[in-house]
């Protein structure tokens, strides 16, 4: 980018978005756009994606045109542009004919520097047509991930949208996604045309987020446990895999007095909106959902994501994870799982109609995900390891339970060899439940119908109690050692590497199994409190910056956080701003803002002093 070039895209971070200084590689991206060059960005959530697209968008002639796959999102993020005194509209179902022929007309005649589409309105024959006759900046592709029919997040639409480079290759474009491992990647590239484009990546840390994984031992009064331990009042996303699940979650959690929603496709449309807008506008809420709700979420201050169930892929745990602690704050990525979440999985996969391909591939996946939760080495490298950023063998974050608290491991050589033992016995027809019950000697029914009270595994295991051989399988399936049959009820069977083990050939380590103590509470390091501030904030003056937040917001029918971001009250009520000009110096308040809601600010202020 010319210093001209560069001088501008500096000039608008600052006028319009309140900002001094680029971040990572920012202003690289933003200059190669600009230059007319074509783009594909990995960079982590709340790592300042968009702003990407925007400053090339404002800079250049005609109008940034970005897909966006949610329409119910398009409207806060356009308010949020207004607000900064950016001209942006968006073009959806949600506008009647009339409001939408007057957004077309503003594009068309030049008067939007963005205009949000969704991918199947941008694909029709009239707007196509109306993209002929207007002035393009760019286009950008957001969520790009959306594109890999290997994903979670899978959209046919985004297929299609090669059709930008074949009808429109003299107008740049710009990829982005937070969430990509090298095979999605390729796959963006090759489906979008992209393959002559740079590709900037950034690191995929996310330091702020504490990951906690917890063995299933009653995951809902673990979760009560774990939000009101750190996280009462906060803002955050309880992630489950059935549309009961997260109605009866929700439920249990409103008992508790917390102000939990449900959200998920099984929920009337009204509904759902209501929900999510409520999420996005107040303080406080919990959301309980399916992985249904999340993409595109632009809410900064999520204090905490909890997963009651397992994901399917590391792809997907990383990208609901990400979406606590956009603005940097201290927040929490808590996951509670257990023997019966891999089952069920493995044989979701099995059970599936898909190509053979496909189930190794998601099965290949789900191993990826089984790994991360049984690893006893730092979790952020094994989760940045997935998508290939490689840390040294000896890499602590310190910012994750095994870090913090290292979990011994022993010689797990001999109660695997009982386990597998007692699988080869029973002739690897039985679930974890049965042969844990032969190990711990229980004469059930339906051991003495199969006589397997009278084998020689029978009663062997009472060195653990249930859970602890729980956890055993869990590993031994973790490491290969095992398999869940999808099409024996999920019977443990032995994989061909077994054989050595069980022979004695190789040795394994496992994680130390303990007896569970009752009314025992999860062993976990303390997270930095929602309500923490840094040190020299004025409390009771941040009060009444939220305050006036709140009434601003509420005034102008937008979520509080598109006025200031928190992080801007926190700055306001440690320098003290006493006039325009030293408002103008905090970060996040730009000119617009500034103009806007300066005054108000300032008495503020004065009134909080």
């Amino acid at each position: 980018m010319t210093d001209g070039g560069i001088a501008r895209a500096r000039e608008v971070l600052g006028r319009v978005f309140g900002y001094r200084e680029f971040r990572g590689h920012q202003q690289e991206i933003i200059g190669h756009l600009v230059d007319g060059g074509d783009a594909l960005v990995l960079m982590p959530t709340g790592g300042g994606k968009s702003l990407c697209y925007q400053i090339p968008s404002i800079v250049r002639d005609g109008a940034g045109v970005v897909v966006s796959p949610l329409i119910a999102l398009m409207q806060d993020q356009v308010d949020a542009l207004k607000l900064a005194g950016v001209n942006a509209a968006f073009l959806n179902s949600s506008l009647d004919a009339r409001a939408a022929r007057e957004v077309e007309q503003a594009f068309e005649a030049g008067e939007l520097d963005l205009l949000y589409v969704a991918p199947e309105r941008l694909l029709t024959d009239r707007f196509l047509a109306l993209l002929e006759r207007s002035k393009v900046a760019l286009f950008a592709i957001d969520e790009a991930h959306c594109v890999s029919q290997w994903g979670h997040d899978f959209r046919p639409e985004y297929i299609q949208l090669s059709v930008l480079h074949e009808r429109f290759p003299s107008i740049p474009r710009i990829a982005l996604t937070a969430t990509a491992d090298a095979i999605t990647r390729q796959e963006i590239l090759d489906r979008l045309g992209l393959n002559d484009s740079r590709v900037f990546v950034s690191s995929f840390d996310r330091p702020n987020i504490r990951y906690r994984v917890v063995e299933k031992d009653a995951a809902r009064e673990q979760l009560g446990r774990f939000l009101k331990d750190g996280h009462e009042g906060a803002a955050g996303i309880v992630y489950c895999q059935s549309r009961r699940k997260v109605d009866e979650t929700a439920v249990w959690l409103a008992g508790l007095g917390m102000n939990a929603l449900p959200y998920h496709a099984g929920l009337d449309a009204d509904v759902r909106r209501e929900h999510q807008q409520r999420f996005l506008r107040e303080d406080g809420i919990v959301m309980v959902a399916t992985v249904a709700f999340g993409m595109g979420i632009d809410k900064p201050d999520v204090r905490f994501v909890a997963h009651l169930d397992l994901p399917q892929s590391l792809e997907g745990y990383y990208q609901e994870t990400g979406r606590a602690g956009r603005d940097g704050e201290a927040s929490e990525a808590w996951l509670a799982y257990g023997l019966s979440d891999v089952v069920l999985l493995r044989n979701r996969i099995d059970e599936s109609g898909s190509p053979d391909e496909v189930k190794r591939i998601e099965r290949r996946k789900l191993d990826a995900m089984l790994g991360y939760c049984e690893t006893t080495h730092c979790r952020r490298r094994v989760l940045l390891d997935y998508f290939g950023e490689t840390l040294d063998a000896d890499y602590q974050c310190g910012n994750c339970d095994n870090c913090m608290e290292p979990p011994e491991t022993i010689d797990g050589t001999v109660p695997a060899q009982k386990l597998l033992s007692a699988a080869l016995r029973t002739g690897q027809r039985f679930g974890a439940g049965h042969l844990i019950d032969l190990l711990l000697g229980k004469a059930t029914p339906r051991m003495v119908q199969f006589g397997h009270d009278k084998l020689p595994t029978f009663a062997i295991g009472t060195e653990f109690d249930d859970m602890g051989w729980r956890a055993v399988a869990r590993q031994l399936i973790a490491a290969g050692y095992l398999h869940a049959n999808a099409e024996r009820f999920g019977a443990l069977q032995l994989t061909e590497s077994a054989r050595a083990l069980l022979k004695g050939e190789v040795e394994i380590r496992i994680r130390k199994v303990s007896r569970r103590k009752t009314g025992s509470r999860d062993r976990s390091a303390k997270v930095k409190r929602s309500t923490e501030l840094p040190p020299g904030t004025d409390a009771a003056l941040l009060d009444v910056l939220r305050a006036c937040r709140r009434r601003l917001a509420s005034e102008q029918g937008v979520p509080a956080y598109v006025v200031f971001h928190d992080a801007t009250l926190v700055e306001m009520a440690m320098v003290k701003p006493q006039t325009l000009d030293d408002l103008r110096r905090v970060s996040g308040v730009g000119e617009t803002k500034l103009s806007r809601y300066g005054d108000a600010f300032l008495e503020a202020l004065r009134e909080g002093t």
